[in-house]
């Protein structure tokens, strides 16, 4: 298979549908933007963290390939539960959640904004929580023209959140400074 095919030389895409769009399309920078979170997960997942964590980070990768599924199908959320279009569940959202929760119970309480950096790692973590921030903003103005799943918002917007903890977590475990933000 060669990785080149030329149909994209003047600018156009296909969708799901097989429908060409410009490249600009509000659903390809969606699911565009839900691709570079996906690296900088990755970026992050390569990194000296704890196993638990990068386990976290392949099963959030693979959800994200899952979201960017039913982006690209804008027919997924009309499918029937035997179709093989993957989808978010609840269950998605709520493992998110039970991270989220569990890493709080070891961190100091949050009084203040924190300054993102203190460690390389962290940095990362919070460069994939801005990027997660962006695809979220991405996908709800795709979901203004063409609606998605709720459970792809919810979930892109959880995902920001675990990604905030997790830079305390990781903060934490790395033992750098959080620097607050005192106006």
């Amino acid at each position: 298979m060669k990785i080149y095919t030329k149909t994209g030389d003047q600018g156009m895409t296909s969708l799901f549908s097989g429908k060409r769009v410009p490249k600009h399309h509000q659903r390809i920078e969606a699911y565009g933007t839900l691709d570079e979170l996906n690296a900088h997960l990755g970026l992050l997942r390569d990194q000296d963290i704890h196993q638990n964590h990068k386990d976290f980070l392949i099963k959030t990768q693979q959800n994200l390939f899952v979201v960017g599924a039913q982006m690209a199908n804008p027919k997924s959320q009309d499918a029937a539960p035997s179709s093989k279009t993957p989808k978010i569940s609840a269950r998605d959202i709520t493992a998110l959640e039970e991270a989220i929760d569990q890493m709080n119970t070891t961190l100091p309480e949050m009084t203040h904004f924190i300054l993102p950096g203190g460690h390389t790692t962290v940095s990362y973590c919070h460069i994939a929580r801005t990027v997660s921030r962006r695809t979220e903003r991405m996908a709800t103005l795709l979901n203004e023209l063409e609606p998605l799943d709720p459970l792809v918002i919810q979930y892109l917007n959880r995902l920001s959140d675990y990604l905030f903890v997790l830079a305390r977590k990781l903060s934490q475990d790395l033992q750098a400074d959080e620097i607050k933000w005192l106006p």
